[in-house]
């Protein structure tokens, strides 16, 4: 049985300043392109997955996202100087990585019993070069306890030289492209090992993210 999972009201006050804030900041200094944004099913609880290759894919996707999902993210970030203002601003879920966290899978399950959406990058962490690395296979625990939709989305342009451009006023091109709605396949890896059918599953994830991606940008999944 899970805890009933609540948003702090000064969380949900500060969200909005915060993506209204960023929203003005990335559309006045970037040109953001988005497609796709009508294939979110507002309203209902999905995961939301996306390539991660700087501090930046966060601040933008969710600043145009039309929702304000709870975001997964390392436990470092709360305890970063700068970073951890914002992460305790927005709030969201914390996780110790390269361990099994039940404390932050609580927390994940509970907000998806609430209705509530949740954001992660799969790589469990920044790759800083475009190329995604593999994916980490915890988000399958979630998929395995809820059949919910997973919404891919790759990100270009938010290199880590995003905010040198800014400042040298090159106004950077941003791309969120948003893919279809997907379900994991019904006995996806099942006549594999777990510790095999769990990395094949979340590869799957990962190769709809690519799919969004070009080239350069895939990694392990091109």
């Amino acid at each position: 049985m899970t805890s009933t999972y609540h948003v702090p009201l000064l969380n949900r006050i500060f969200r909005v300043i915060i993506l209204k804030t960023f929203r003005l900041i990335f559309g006045l200094f970037c040109r953001v392109e988005t497609t796709g944004l009508d294939k979110v099913p507002v309203g209902e609880s999905y995961l939301m997955v996306f390539n991660h290759v700087s501090l930046y894919e966060a601040p933008v996707l969710l600043s145009y996202w039309p929702e304000k999902p709870e975001v997964l993210g390392a436990v470092d970030v709360w305890n970063r100087p700068g970073q951890d203002l914002l992460a305790k601003a927005y709030g969201g879920i914390p996780i110790h990585r390269g361990e099994v966290d039940r404390s932050a899978m609580k927390k994940m399950l509970a907000a998806l019993e609430a209705g509530l959406s949740i954001a992660v990058a799969p790589e469990g962490g920044r790759s800083h070069t475009p190329g995604m690395r593999r994916g980490k296979p915890g988000i399958v625990f979630l998929l395995e306890k809820y059949r919910i939709p997973i919404i891919p989305v790759g990100i270009v342009g938010t290199t880590e030289d995003l905010l040198s451009n800014l400042i040298r006023l090159k106004k950077p091109r941003i791309e969120l492209n948003i893919g279809d709605p997907f379900f994991l396949p019904d006995g996806l890896g099942d006549d594999l090992p777990r510790s095999e059918a769990y990395q094949q599953r979340v590869d799957y994830v990962m190769r709809k993210i690519a799919e969004l991606l070009p080239d350069e940008y895939r990694g392990y999944y091109r």
